[in-house]
C-alpha cells in the first residue's frame, strides 16, 4: 500500500487545447491556413488571443501542462521558446509571470502528405483528408509539453509512425455502399494510427518519476457512414489502454525508436489530452474514452468541474464537467492509481459575473476548449 507522508510532493498537472494553429488566424478572405502564421505571431508579444492563453496559464499555474493545437515549429527559438519568453514570462493583466525551463516538441502526422486518396474525393491531394492526419501543412494541430521539472529526453517514447493495421482487431472502416474496406490493402498497410502523435515523456519531479502520456486523437466526426474518424478515434484511445495493460496486449506496439512493448505496471503516469471523446455514447461518439477512465491502472473517479460550465448549459447535469464550448467533456487529466493521490481539480471556466470571464467569453478570446487541471500528491511506489 502506498503511504502518503507529510512531506509528500504536491504538483499541478493540466491539459489545454489552445487553438494556436493556422486556421485560427485566418485573414479576411483567406481560405487556406498559413504554415508560418503562428511562428510570425510569436515574434511579437501583442496578439490578444495568445496573451489570453498565457494569462490563463498564469492564473492556473500548472507545473506540467500539455498544449494541444500548438503548431509544430521545429525551431524552438521561434516557436515554444518565443511563446515562453514573450508571453508566459511577461505579466498578463497583472497575473504573475510563469516560466517553464523544460519542454518537449516533436513532429506530428497532421498535414504530412500521403500519396493516397484517403478521403475518397477522387483526388490524391496530399493535404486535408489525404494527409496522414487531417491538416493543411505539416505540423498543424501540433502538441507541446511544458514542465517546471526536468524531462528525460533520452527515454521519451513516441508513436507517430505506428501503423493502424499493426493493432490486432483494429476497427478497420468499411464502406457501407460496397461492403468493402474503406482503405485498400496498400493504404491500410501504410496508414498511421496516430492522427497527431502519442508521446510517453518521463519527468523527474524531485526524484520521483512521472510519465506524461500525451495525445490528441482525431475528432470522431467529419466523415461519412464508414465512420473512419470515429473508428480511428476509438483505436487511438485504445493504443494507450493497450500500452498500459502491457504484456501480450501491447506486443504489437513498437515506438519510433524501435522499442517494442508497453508500459511498466508499477510506474507512475498521467494521461493528458483532448481525447475528442465524451465519457458516454452520443449520436456522434462511442464513449471510447471509457477505455482509459475504466482501466484498472487509472484513477478515473475524480471528475474536474466548473461553475461556468454549469451556467453555460444550466438544464444539463453533466455540463459542470464540460471542457469544450461545443458542450461535451473532451479533455482529460487521468492519473495512475499507483503513486498518486488526487487532491483537487477543476476546469477553467469562469462564470459570467467573474472578471476573468473575458478570457473565455468567445472562441476568439482564447479557445473553444477549457484548461483542465488536477492537483496531486506523489508518493513512492511499492515495488
Amino acid at each position: 500500500m502506498n503511504t502518503f507522508a507529510a512531506t509528500e510532493k504536491h504538483i499541478k498537472i493540466a491539459t489545454f487545447n489552445v487553438s494556436m494553429e493556422g486556421s485560427n488566424y485566418l485573414e479576411k478572405g483567406q481560405k487556406t491556413p498559413s504554415a508560418d502564421k503562428l511562428q510570425n505571431l510569436l515574434q511579437n508579444d501583442d496578439n490578444q488571443q495568445i496573451r489570453n492563453i498565457a494569462e490563463i496559464l498564469q492564473r492556473v499555474r500548472p507545473d506540467i501542462v500539455l498544449l494541444n493545437e500548438f503548431d509544430y515549429i521545429a525551431d524552438a527559438d521561434k516557436g515554444v521558446k518565443a511563446f515562453i519568453k514573450r508571453y508566459l514570462n511577461q505579466s498578463q493583466n497583472g497575473a504573475e509571470p510563469i516560466d517553464y525551463p523544460y519542454f518537449h516538441i516533436g513532429p506530428v502526422n497532421t498535414g504530412v502528405p500521403s500519396p493516397y486518396d484517403l478521403d475518397h474525393d477522387g483526388v490524391a491531394s496530399g493535404v486535408g483528408g489525404d494527409a496522414w492526419g487531417f491538416g493543411f501543412y505539416p505540423g498543424q494541430y501540433g502538441m507541446v509539453v511544458l514542465s517546471r521539472y526536468p524531462i528525460d529526453d533520452e527515454h521519451i517514447r513516441t508513436f507517430q509512425l505506428l501503423k493502424w493495421s499493426a493493432m490486432p482487431n483494429a476497427q478497420q472502416p468499411i464502406d457501407p455502399a460496397s461492403n468493402q474496406p474503406w482503405y485498400n490493402t496498400e493504404q491500410w498497410q501504410a496508414l498511421r494510427l496516430s492522427s497527431k502523435a502519442h508521446w510517453d515523456i518521463p519527468v523527474n519531479v524531485d526524484g520521483e518519476w512521472l510519465h506524461v502520456l500525451a495525445a490528441h486523437p482525431t475528432p470522431p466526426v467529419f466523415d461519412g457512414p464508414e465512420d473512419r474518424n470515429g473508428k480511428r478515434n476509438h483505436d487511438e484511445i485504445r493504443l494507450w489502454a493497450d500500452y498500459l495493460t502491457g504484456g501480450t496486449a501491447a506486443s504489437y506496439i513498437v515506438d519510433d525508436q524501435g522499442r517494442q512493448g508497453g508500459f511498466s505496471q508499477n510506474a507512475r503516469f498521467v494521461l493528458l489530452g483532448d481525447m475528442n471523446s465524451a465519457p458516454y455514447p452520443t449520436a456522434d461518439q462511442s464513449g471510447a474514452v471509457r477505455q482509459l477512465i475504466d482501466h484498472p491502472l487509472v484513477n478515473g473517479s475524480f471528475v474536474p468541474m466548473s461553475q461556468g460550465g454549469a451556467e453555460y448549459v444550466p438544464d444539463v447535469e453533466e455540463s459542470k464537467s464540460y471542457t469544450a464550448s461545443w458542450k461535451e467533456r473532451a479533455d482529460y487529466v487521468l492519473p495512475s492509481k499507483a503513486g498518486m493521490k488526487v487532491l483537487d481539480g477543476g476546469v477553467f471556466w469562469p462564470e459570467k459575473a467573474s472578471p476573468l470571464y473575458r478570457l473565455i467569453k468567445d472562441r476568439s478570446d482564447s479557445s473553444d476548449h477549457r484548461l483542465v487541471w488536477l492537483s496531486v500528491a506523489l508518493a513512492p511506489i511499492d515495488k
